[in-house]
């Protein structure tokens, strides 16, 4: 039986999905999602889209693991990069094209002047190495903690950016058992309806900004790297999206994250183009 797409609030023409449909598999044992029927929910086609706030719910049918929860923010991290024009091309296609050269080619680099071209190649291999510090370090934090909220700030400051992004895994039932949903197909659920939500197409183009992370974990967790923010509120000005992740489960009591508290990235991520 052919599924609908899931349920969003913003609703518009969902661009082709093939890149995403090619990602790598999760190899862990773990349950296909299927994807259930929903209606559309209805809208006022006197509205129209207010970009400066907008929430996209996902529903999925089971528990999802603490790999998959740290998967759905990286992978939204560099979506969000890349739509918002911070990279010129897709994470993986840089990745591919512009993988870190050997030590002994640096050095030849250095020695003679930098065209344009290698200028541009030493930006996009600076990104990337600072985007897979950030990833590494994504994963150590979702390993000893969960993580109910991550923010993506663009622009300005961690209290004053001038674009928001908000994934809630609050509602979320971690699970780390074998019997979890599978990644992957937990990836294209929740792309499909960033996609038909359209969130992005009536933004204005923006400058190169700086991209902050921050992830609210247990006060006690050990993390490190990240660096607490006792006193961070989150931000109230600047374009929001807000990605709500559910899996139809009873909800974990708010009770449980008054012990948790804002970590920082330490890196501020700079886009290029």
């Amino acid at each position: 039986m052919a599924a609908l797409e899931p349920e969003v609030l913003c609703p518009a023409a969902a661009p082709d999905l093939e890149w995403f449909e090619n990602a790598e598999e999760t190899q862990a044992p773990q349950i296909e999602l299927v994807e259930t029927t929903s209606a559309q929910a209805s809208v006022n086609p006197s509205e129209h889209f207010c970009p400066r706030d907008c929430t996209v719910p996902v529903v999925f049918p089971g528990p999802v693991n603490q790999e998959g929860c740290c998967r759905f923010t990286c992978e939204l991290l560099k979506h969000i990069m890349y739509q918002r024009q911070q990279l010129p091309l897709p994470y993986e296609q840089l990745k591919h094209f512009y993988w870190k050269p050997s030590p002994q080619a640096e050095d030849v680099v250095r020695k003679k002047p930098w065209t344009a071209a290698e200028a541009s190649s030493r930006k996009c291999q600076q990104t990337l190495v600072e985007l897979e510090s950030v990833f590494s370090h994504l994963e150590s934090l979702f390993a000893r903690t969960l993580v109910p909220r991550v923010l993506i700030l663009l622009g300005g400051s961690a209290v004053s950016p001038k674009e928001f992004y908000e994934l809630d895994l609050s509602r979320l039932v971690s699970d780390n058992m074998e019997q979890s949903l599978n990644t992957a197909a937990c990836l294209r659920h929740l792309f499909r309806a960033i996609f038909v939500a359209d969130v992005f197409s009536e933004l204005q183009t923006p400058p190169l900004m700086g991209t902050i992370i921050m992830a609210l974990g247990h006060r006690d967790c050990g993390e490190d790297w990240f660096r607490p923010k006792l006193n961070y509120r989150v931000p109230s000005r600047g374009h929001k999206l807000t990605v709500t992740l559910s899996c139809g489960r009873p909800l974990i009591p708010t009770t449980v994250w008054e012990d948790y508290i804002w970590y920082q990235a330490p890196v501020t991520l700079k886009g290029f183009y």
